[in-house]
């Protein structure tokens, strides 16, 4: 039979819009609040606990199929539905509002993971690298066996009901309401208080104390940058709480001569002109310590920031470091300075280079011009001074002076 205790709480079908069970709930809550009728209380928490789950379309469809009980597991993934519900009804999950269904699953609530960072070289993340890393984490105290201190000492926080929250309710406006959480200052979020005199000396109540860690990290050859390296179980610990993970990230630091993009290696490699048409022969350092002496042959040309490759010279793959991408290498080339070798001599470098083009027929009225040197961003800056004065002229009444140009 499909659940519907929510609805009926609520005093709506099933078939209820939302307008309707806004209205529904508004009437009972002005009804029930704590401030008329303080001994209806619970009844109040749980019409405010219904309008919450057949408010939110998602947790309204959970309840529809698997009603409170699938609320409560978590079915069709409301995995921490199960806080909610401990905070709203005091943790009691086996009775009370539940106590129908023959108790309720409790999951070991799990800690925080922590994260660090770690520096590696791309020569680290080639060759790969074993290190060490010291940590400082939380542990269970051992000489209370995280109780905190004598045996029995420690009793359920009044205050809280040990819940290391407390649920306060103020009215908001006409039939309406806000349920606030907090965390309990008298035990300051524990749920249990324990006398002074009767403290542990090791972690003075606190029930965890501060300890080094050393991890042996494993960068194996090919990881990346950003990949995180995770030591299950090895975050902080606390009582009655699962460890999370100690999670590393690798930031690869930036290297003088490549760069990485995937499994490929790219560099920038200067050349002059005579390398750039007569070929080279050229040696590189790796990041493995290995000399690669790299040679282009004579004849073919090295245009400028072109770009020629090293099949398999690249980084490896993880768990497969005998595949490896490829290696790319960027030329630029270097021109020589003007005049650098004598007039007489230059007709027999033309004479060395393929034939200039025909020049192209031009027009009786064509005109001879030089090319020079111009720096674009002085001439613009010239523009725009003139520019200015010419404005200048104009406001000062001056008016524009014409300039006739002729062609002698």
């Amino acid at each position: 039979m499909a659940d519907t205790r929510l609805y009926e709480l609520l005093g709506v079908t099933q078939n209820a819009s939302d307008a309707e069970i806004k209205k529904a709930y508004r009437k009972r809550a002005k009804e029930l609040h704590p401030d008329k009728n303080p001994e209806t209380g619970e009844l109040f928490k749980e019409i405010s606990f219904a309008y919450d789950v057949l408010s939110n379309p998602e947790k309204r469809d959970l309840y529809d199929k698997y009603g409170e009980k699938g609320l409560r597991e978590g079915t069709g993934g409301a995995a921490g539905f199960d806080d909610l519900l401990s905070h709203i009804f005091g943790g009691g999950m086996g009775g009370g509002l539940f106590g129908g269904f023959g108790g309720g699953r409790h999951r070991r609530r799990r800690g925080d993971d922590m994260f660090h960072p770690l520096k590696v070289t791309l020569e680290d993340l080639y060759n790969g690298k074993t290190t060490k890393l010291q940590l400082s984490k939380n542990i269970i105290c051992p000489t209370c066996n995280g109780v905190g201190g004598k045996s029995g000492a420690m009793r359920t926080c009044s205050g809280c009901k040990g819940r290391g929250v407390k649920v306060t309710i103020r009215q908001i406006g006409p039939g309406m309401v806000q349920q606030m959480q907090s965390s309990c200052n008298d035990c300051y979020g524990e749920g249990e208080v324990i006398n002074p005199k009767d403290r542990c000396k090791k972690c003075e109540g606190k029930k965890v104390i501060k300890e080094k860690k050393i991890l042996e990290v494993n960068v194996e050859k090919g990881m990346s940058d950003n990949q995180k390296i995770a030591f299950r179980g090895e975050g902080d610990q606390e009582p009655n709480v699962e460890p999370g993970d100690i999670i590393l990230i690798l930031q690869q630091k930036d290297h003088d001569v490549f760069t990485r993009q995937g499994m490929d290696l790219f560099m920038t490699k200067e050349i002059g002109l005579v390398e750039a048409l007569c070929g080279f022969q050229m040696v590189i350092k790796h990041l493995d310590g290995r000399d690669l002496v790299l040679h282009y042959p004579a004849g073919n040309i090295i245009e400028p920031d072109c770009i020629r490759g090293v099949v398999g010279e690249g980084m490896p793959l993880q768990r497969n470091p005998c595949e490896k991408g490829n290696l790319y290498v960027k030329f630029k080339v270097e021109f020589p300075e003007n005049n650098f070798i004598g007039p007489e001599n230059i007709p027999k470098l033309e004479a060395l280079l393929p034939a200039r083009p025909k020049p192209p027929q031009v027009g009786k009225d064509a005109e001879e011009v030089d090319l020079v040197e111009v720096d674009p961003s002085y001439d613009k800056e010239r523009r725009h001074r003139e520019a200015y004065e010419e404005d200048s002229d104009d406001e000062s009444g001056g008016g524009p002076s014409h300039v006739q140009c002729a062609h002698q």
